[in-house]
């Protein structure tokens, strides 16, 4: 199968999505023409880390993150939040 169809298949009902909080996270702030200003970068994170994120797994978790901010995510770490 073609990775772009397994990330398909993983967002189908059969598989629930869970809750996320991130407790860190590192985003790479730099481009190649761009760095984001460190304001905007203290904002980025803190809004990442207030919301409660719903992914099937660690990787769409980042997928969604990424997808959200525009920015790529380094490292993470998360907690699960029980409904």
């Amino acid at each position: 199968m073609f990775a772009d169809t397994n990330r398909q298949l993983r967002k189908l009902s059969i598989y629930k999505p869970m809750q996320f909080q991130v407790t860190h996270i590192n985003f790479d702030f730099e481009d190649d023409n761009f760095e984001c200003p460190v304001n905007e970068q203290i904002e980025i994170i803190k809004e990442t880390k207030e919301t409660i994120w719903e992914a099937v797994d660690e990787e769409d978790l980042v997928e969604e993150i990424t997808s959200a901010t525009g920015w790529c995510v380094n490292s993470i770490d998360y907690q699960h939040v029980l409904a």
